[in-house]
Parts: C-alpha cells; sequence; structure tokens
C-alpha cells in the first residue's frame, strides 16, 4: 500500500520516535512510504492535491538512525498526488507547533479533510482531531472516569474550585500538550496561586484538575488501538512514566523514565468505558495517560513511546499497527463506496 505520515516538519523528525518506528517498519514491509511536513501541502485551482514527501524506499533497514537520514537527504523530495495514497496517518503534535507556527494545526486537519472527502483512508480522522485540538474534547468521556475538573478564566471561580478541592490541584493551558504549562497548587503554592491563573489565562482558558495521589507514582501511557489495548504475543503496549525529579510531569519530553507496568483490571475497565468514544470518533491509535484509575488524558495526535514499550518488554509493537492499517485497506477495497470514511477507519 501506498501510506503517508504528516510529521510537523520531515527535519526535525527524530529517530526516537514513534512515527519514525511505524515509518520504518512499513517500509521494511514493502510498502511506499512518504512522510510529508505540515507546511508540505498543496491544493489547485483543478481541486487536486499535492504534497512534497520524502521517502527512502528500494532497501530494508535495521538502524532508525540511519533510515530516518535517507529520508531527510533532499534529493528524496518529490511532488506526489495525495489522492493516489491508500492511508495517512496524521501525526504531528500540536504542542510543537503552538507558538511559532499556529497556522499549521489547522491547517493539517484542513487537509486530512480534504484528503478523506478525497477518499483516502486518514488516521486519526481529521475531523475527530479538530475537535480535539482543545482539551474540553476530553470532557466528553465519561465522567466516572475522568478527574474533578474545571475549565474557566476567572480568577476568583479557580481559586474557589482549588480550595474546593482541599488546596491542591494541578493548573494547565486549555490548548497545548507535552507537560507545557503543567502546574501544581498545594499549600506552598497557594500564595502564587493568582500568578499562575494569570500566566495560563494569559493565552487562554485554565484547566483545574483535582490532584489525585497516585500521581507521585507517575502515570501509565497506554497504547489503544482501534478501541482496544495494543497487544502482542501477550505483551500490553505500556509502561508507567516516572518523573524524574521533583516535577509532577512525568512525560518523556519532561524528563519522565519508562518503566514495565502491570496492566489491571481496573485499567482495562477504564479503557472499555472510553471504547465507544473512540470508535465513533475514528480514533484508530491513541495513548491513554492513567493515574490510579482515572483518565488524566486522552493523546489522539502523535501518541510516543513505542520504542520504550520495545525495550522494556522486548516485543515490536510497530507491525502490528501496520498490519491493522493493511487489514483496513484491503477492507476498504472490498466495500468501496458502501461506507463513509469515518466508518473505514473504525473497522
Amino acid at each position: 500500500m501506498k501510506i503517508g505520515f504528516v510529521v510537523n516538519d520531515v527535519e526535525t523528525e527524530e529517530p526516537i520516535y514513534t512515527t519514525t518506528r511505524l515509518a520504518m517498519t512499513a517500509t521494511n514491509l514493502d510498502h511506499e512510504v512518504w512522510l510529508m511536513g505540515m507546511g508540505d501541502f498543496g491544493y489547485e485551482p483543478d481541486g487536486s492535491l499535492h504534497a512534497r514527501g520524502r521517502g527512502a524506499g528500494g532497501k530494508s533497514y535495521r538502524s532508525l538512525e540511519r533510515y530516518l537520514e535517507d529520508v531527510q537527504r533532499p534529493e528524496t523530495e518529490s511532488t506526489v498526488a495525495l489522492d493516489e495514497f491508500d492511508v495517512v496517518m496524521l501525526r504531528s503534535d500540536p504542542a510543537d507547533d503552538a507558538h511559532d507556527s499556529s497556522w499549521a494545526n489547522n491547517a493539517g486537519v484542513a487537509f486530512g479533510e480534504l484528503m478523506a472527502a478525497a477518499g483516502v483512508l486518514v488516521v486519526n480522522h481529521p475531523a475527530s482531531l479538530a475537535t480535539a485540538l482543545s482539551k474540553a474534547y476530553f470532557q466528553q468521556f465519561p465522567e466516572a472516569v475522568r478527574p474533578r475538573t474545571l475549565i474557566s478564566r476567572e480568577e476568583k471561580r479557580i481559586a474557589k474550585f482549588v480550595k474546593e478541592l482541599g488546596g491542591k490541584a494541578v493548573l494547565k493551558p486549555l490548548q497545548g500538550s507535552g507537560g507545557s504549562g503543567v502546574f501544581m497548587v498545594n499549600s506552598k503554592e497557594s500564595p502564587n496561586l493568582s500568578q499562575i491563573i494569570e500566566a495560563i489565562a494569559r493565552d487562554g482558558y485554565v484547566v483545574v484538575q483535582e490532584y489525585l495521589p497516585e500521581a507521585k507514582e507517575g502515570d501509565v501511557r497506554m497504547f489503544v488501538m482501534n478501541g482496544q489495548p495494543l497487544i502482542v504475543d501477550g505483551a500490553h503496549a505500556a509502561f508507567r512514566r516516572r518523573s524524574t525529579s521533583k516535577d509532577i510531569r512525568s512525560n518523556m519530553s519532561a524528563g519522565g523514565k519508562a518503566e514495565k507496568v502491570t496492566v489491571t483490571d481496573e485499567m482495562l475497565a477504564l479503557v472499555e468505558a472510553v471504547r465507544p468514544k473512540l470508535v465513533a470518533d475514528g480514533m484508530f491509535l491513541v495513548g491513554l495517560d492513567i493515574v490510579g484509575d482515572k483518565l488524566m488524558e486522552v493523546n489522539v495526535f502523535s501518541p510516543g513511546g513505542l520504542g520504550s514499550c520495545q525495550q522494556l518488554y522486548d516485543v515490536d509493537f510497530a507491525p502490528a499497527i501496520i498490519a491493522d492499517l493493511e487489514r483496513k485497506v484491503a477492507l476498504r477495497e472490498h466495500y468501496g463506496s458502501q461506507l463513509p470514511n469515518k466508518a473505514r477507519a473504525t473497522l
């Protein structure tokens, strides 16, 4: 199949990224693979879509570094027609473009929708990703699996809610990801609450969540594919992210350390609770961030950590993801136009 991976910028991709791992795996499975950046798309007056793509086909790779080095060579760039792709994975991180290229996130979703309208299987579904650009999307999941949350820009209301939570809460911006702009307020930080609220509210709404004591042990990143836990050879694609400092953020990009984790019945029950919405929204591959029996975040854009999973359990999860895309493409060819694109993404 012909598969495209949309990233923030091909030049800034790193070998450790999950997207690089998926792209190399697809290449090694003899698929035609192209990487495209958020600024590489074009729409012609005749309605045709194209992009500047980078590829490294024709050989098999064992090194992620060598693969990406070949992809990023200037001579690999070529103009590709987007309606000729079988499947395109939207794998850009909104946080990376939030400040310097705020236009990129909406543009990526917009071109994703154009590709879907042209008959390309686009995952995760761009219409749902457009909604998920805001953390308010998270509030659409069942209340039972979410921590108590307030979204506001009113300082008095935020301060009152923090007091209702016993003076301990997590504050973060409504937009963004990767642990950027996250603060924990407790008795020591309470005198600085006004300044924290002001700093976050400067760029929009403030999300206030109850602090979960289990967060001291970090959180669990669990990969979910088609609404089900990703399992290969009996191993779950899941790991605990533990902070290596007093910083409450356990994100790998914020210095978190990956550890093995035993997937509990409570975690599986949580996945089952969110499965219907993930499937209905065409969310093919997501990362659930779990603390205790609560869901802290749903990463639907570019969940990372497959490399950590492989190192921890000596299991390569990437081939299973590419194999399921092959299955989706085969079903799409079988059913033709009988199913809308969003439905095909949930098969």
